[in-house]
């Protein structure tokens, strides 16, 4: 894994952290790519249960690395290609569905700024945790760009459609108090207690019924474009598949025993 993204796992909980802190985590084509591999390979193993995604220094991620995209942009005019935003088809998508298909739980535990792309990755996690020192900012239309890595499917359903497409033409810095009134946040701890905090939910999270939460998140994405019949279906053949996991018997004899349960994962 390239030093730009770190990935560690234990007891059960990968940890990715996103580390180009003199860039404010300005993600780069090798960031990218390394973010993309590193949440795959967590999707991948069976040791790992749950994923936390966070970031070094004072940003968690500000989007795409300015500096790099304008050199991109100038070789593909000499060129006379298009190459530069392949990058939403080779890197961003695949961030956003590793993170949203995974099937495990991904805790964001955002420790500053989250802006453009940035902000696409914490919309993706199923829980968030800030700083009170955080803020967020949709960040396109301030370069000119529309919404990319999910934002205009996740935000809609986060903060509603009229704030959303608000929030999309006229991009602000958006503080932690706001962003949890908005939902943009799960829940808000003071900035030195962040790291401990996103990583107990996370860890709490990695000693859950993994194949139960792994059916919730499918269930709330099916939902979310389907029928109420439709998702009634869906519920039908998830729940089988969640019963049929050996944490069920063990959650079931555990309540029966008067026991705390202690989950296995399958």
């Amino acid at each position: 894994m390239a030093d730009t993204v770190l990935y560690e796992v234990n007891d059960g909980l990968a940890t990715i952290t996103i580390n180009r802190p003199d860039a404010m985590n300005a993600v780069n084509t090798e960031a990218k790519a390394a973010l993309r591999d590193a949440l795959r390979q967590a999707a991948g193993d069976t040791a790992v249960r749950a994923v936390l995604l966070t970031a070094t220094g004072r940003a968690f991620c500000v989007g795409q690395d300015l500096k790099e995209h304008v050199a991109s942009l100038a070789a593909d005019r000499e060129a006379g290609t298009a190459r530069t935003m392949e990058t939403v088809r080779e890197h961003y998508n695949p961030i956003v569905r590793a993170i949203t298909g995974m099937p495990k739980p991904v805790v964001a535990g955002v420790n500053g700024v989250a802006a453009g792309a940035g902000l696409g990755f914490v919309l993706a996690a199923d829980y968030r945790v800030a700083a009170d020192t955080a803020s967020f900012t949709t960040a396109f239309a301030g370069v000119a760009l529309t919404a990319d890595s999910g934002v205009s499917w996740t935000l809609p359903r986060v903060v509603g459609p009229a704030r959303a497409a608000d929030l999309l033409l006229f991009p602000r810095s958006i503080g932690a108090p706001e962003a949890y009134e908005l939902g943009l946040v799960n829940k808000l701890v003071p900035a030195a207690e962040l790291a401990a905090e996103a990583a107990a939910v996370a860890r709490a999270l990695a000693a859950g019924p993994t194949v139960a939460y792994a059916a919730i998140k499918e269930s709330l994405a099916f939902a979310a474009g389907h029928t109420l019949e439709e998702t009634l279906a869906k519920e039908d053949e998830l729940q089988n598949r969640a019963a049929a996991a050996e944490d069920h018997t063990i959650a079931v004899e555990a309540f029966l025993a008067k026991e705390k349960p202690r989950y296995v994962g399958r």
